[in-house]
């Protein structure tokens, strides 16, 4: 007996090593685990929702922070003369509040602390909140460095703020002008965004800097400096705590990105796709207040939830997204049914139903054609009756009186080219009766000397007819308004042989191209942009060594503006006008329309109003030409387009398309946004975006414009419509 009991005590004194041994190794291996996740004692104690954009950004950075929901239970458990972050979970609806007791016990704990969007507090004077509509942030201080010096600019979208008085501001916010520097300094009324109280240990902002991810702060990359500068302030003995985030809007390559092999089709499908998905089609469901908002002179309307479905077109579609960014990073929609946009829409889906079969993207361009020429009274009243001066015009919009009663050129123009780019990819002459009364229309109130001017308006027409226009000595250099109109007067030479098409755009482009560069209005690189379709379509009709000339003169001078991205900067030469100038000072910003840059060398590129005329003139330029070099150039422009394009799983409303502005020194959408109507994250569901989408679709189809639309039979409406006009050749 005495043997066996021996021999069980062995046993079991074997069995409880082993289990301390195993116990042990636990302890010390979910030890080192601990070490490995949390290597640094915990210096920051936060106040906010688990999902606050700068709390997740430092939590993917690696580290462990306290987070509490409550800034009593934040205070409790902070470290003494540690760091407590309060952030304004309830912005913009609820300012924040700290009771009395609560910063007692901040106090009594020596905490520094930091706190957004205050209300009134014991120590603390704010006023009601306000927010901002043209205004910016701007640095104030030397404490962020030279990264970010004094005067550099700063969007906080929708920005909405606590007015108090500091003496030590860090970032203001007010109007003012500039690229990415308030050149004019400091406007006369700022208040401040970012400001530090020493003798309180305290950093106050007005606002919800927190917010800089889902609210779209830019530029991206000086959003990590201002963080790392508040957080060096907050925790001194901390190098740096490491934030790791990605904008929620994102170009689709970095510049040095390696590209998929078939990247312009992926480009060219993604804005195809974007069109239904854009939420701009106009449904049954929003009829309606569509036209309750325009007749009354509205321009802007929200943007529709994710449960929306694509309307079909024949409702048309809106004009595109506003500039402005929410506070929650949604843009509004701009609400006019223009002409233009409707049938450069049109273009693109006609584009996509050649190259890859989509019978939806068929039906909708026909529809939105339909639309345009037919239903939305663009085309309609004085403009459908023959004895009128405006009969065969288009339109500038439908139902908005300010947009119903104008006929821009420039506007006539595109929707005439994209009425006959998707009139060939659609196989379809349904609307050539209606295009070739435009052109003869626009044709009629052109002057004498080829000029039109900028637009003409039906009150003018009704109470003058068209006869004082055609008898005009209209001279406007400004390619602008009048190159499209004659590259349409050159096409539609070329398919009917009316002799008036061609002399009236010959002998304005031959008076624009000896005014050339500085009697041009402009002279800019829109401008440029702009003149190289109807020089290239020159060279086909009348292939001569001076127009070939003309053409590689301005395809050079617009090409010296081009970087090694493939980008063209924008360019000022002259004073600008009415529609493109700079602002003069700071109270001139976002009062007009106006370049993206304030001066010359600012890195911007206009997606509006350059690139994506640039690139069809540069393809039709090579296709006229077959010019190597200008070949080059297009091949780079194309490929920084598709770099460029806009990617956004949380904005997928945006994904696929092109905002107006883009930087390629910092590879982000920014630029001076003092347009009053098209900023620099506008989008247009027309004008450069659709040829820049149409564009990559001529290169896939390994055509040209000039080439696609051979075949038209537009010619068969020509007597017709100059019988209805009581028009003879000679009249024109």
């Amino acid at each position: 007996m005495k043997s066996l009991n021996s021999r069980k005590h062995l046993l079991a004194a074997m069995l409880l090593r082993t289990i301390l041994l195993f116990a042990l190794s636990d302890f010390f291996f979910c030890s080192a685990q601990a070490a490995e996740l949390d290597p640094s004692p915990l210096t920051l104690t936060f106040c906010c929702s688990e999902t606050n954009d700068l709390y997740q950004a430092l939590v993917k950075g690696g580290a462990q922070y306290s987070r509490f929901d409550q800034a009593a239970d934040a205070f409790e458990h902070a470290q003494p003369n540690s760091a407590v972050l309060i952030l304004a979970d309830h912005y913009p609806n609820e300012t924040t509040r700290l009771e009395p007791d609560e910063l007692t016990l901040a106090q009594s704990k020596q905490l520094h602390l930091y706190l957004e969007y205050p209300g009134p507090m014991t120590g603390l004077e704010v006023a009601t909140p306000r927010n901002t509509v043209w205004e910016r942030g701007i640095v104030s201080s030397d404490a962020f460095g030279p990264t970010l010096p004094k005067l550099r600019l700063l969007a906080i979208h929708d920005c909405h703020f606590t007015p108090l008085t500091a003496t030590n501001a860090w970032i203001m916010v007010g109007r003012v002008a500039g690229y990415d520097t308030a050149v004019y300094g400091l406007p006369k009324e700022v208040f401040p965004i970012l400001a530090e109280f020493p003798d309180k240990r305290l950093l106050v902002a007005t606002t919800k800097l927190s917010g800089f991810v889902t609210g779209r702060y830019a530029p991206y990359g000086n959003w990590e400096t201002v963080w790392q500068t508040i957080l060096a302030k907050l925790d001194p003995q901390t190098n740096t705590h490491k934030m790791v985030w990605s904008p929620t809007v994102v170009p689709a390559f970095g510049p040095t990105e390696k590209l998929p092999r078939h990247l312009e089709k992926q480009a060219f499908d993604s804005y195809a796709n974007w069109i239904p998905a854009s939420r701009l089609l106009v449904t049954p469901e929003r009829k309606a207040i569509v036209e309750k908002t325009l007749s009354a002179g509205g321009e802007t309307i929200e943007t529709p939830g994710p449960e929306s479905h694509p309307g079909d077109g024949s409702l048309g579609i809106l004009e595109g997204y506003a500039s402005g960014i929410r506070y929650d990073g949604n843009q509004l929609q701009r609400l006019p049914l223009r002409a233009d946009c409707n049938t450069d829409t049109a273009m693109v889906l006609a584009l996509d139903y050649s190259l890859n079969g989509n019978k939806n993207s068929r039906n909708t361009a026909s529809n939105l054609l339909d639309y345009v020429y037919f239903n939305s009274g663009m085309c309609g009243g004085v403009r459908a009756d023959p004895k009128s001066g405006a009969f065969g015009l288009i339109g500038w919009g439908a139902i908005a009186p300010a947009w119903l009663v104008a006929n821009y050129g420039d506007d006539n123009a595109n929707a005439m080219l994209s009425t006959m780019a998707a009139s060939s990819c659609l196989k379809n002459d349904h609307w050539d009766e209606m295009l070739m009364r435009a052109l003869l229309a626009n044709l009629r109130t052109t002057g004498k000397l080829g000029f039109r001017g900028d637009r003409i308006d039906i009150p003018a027409l009704e109470q003058q007819g068209w006869k004082p226009f055609h008898d005009s000595t209209t001279i406007n250099y400004s390619p602008h308004f009048e190159a499209f109109l004659w590259a349409c007067n050159l096409w539609a030479y070329r398919q009917t042989g009316f002799a008036p098409f061609l002399n009236k755009a010959t002998n304005a482009i031959s008076m624009t191209m000896k005014a050339y560069p500085d009697g041009w209005r402009w002279q800019d690189n829109i401008e440029r942009a702009h003149m190289l379709l109807c020089l290239s379509w020159l060279v086909r009709v009348q292939d001569t060594p001076l127009h070939r000339s003309w053409l590689k003169m301005v395809a050079t001078d617009l090409l010296v503006h081009q970087r090694p991205s493939g980008s063209i900067h924008e360019w000022l030469s002259g004073k600008g006008g009415d529609h493109d100038r700079i602002p003069q000072s700071n109270e001139a910003y976002g009062t007009a329309e106006t370049p993206l840059i304030q001066q010359n060398g600012d890195p911007a590129s206009d997606q509006l109003y350059t690139t994506g005329y640039a690139l069809l003139g540069l393809h039709e330029a090579v296709g006229a030409t077959g010019d190597k070099d200008l070949k080059k150039a297009e091949d780079k422009l194309a490929e920084f387009l598709c770099r460029i394009q806009i990617r956004s799983a949380r904005n997928p409303y945006v994904n696929g398309t092109w905002f107006r502005a883009f930087d390629d020194q910092r590879w982000d959408f920014w630029a001076s946004s003092a347009d009053a109507g098209w900023g620099a994250w506008s989008i247009e569901a027309g004008w450069g975006q659709t040829w820049t989408a149409a564009t990559l679709g001529l290169r896939q189809k390994k055509t040209t414009f000039w080439e696609l639309t051979s075949s038209s039979r537009i010619k068969t409406r020509l007597q017709k419509v100059k019988a209805e006009m009581s028009m003879r050749d000679e009249d024109f």
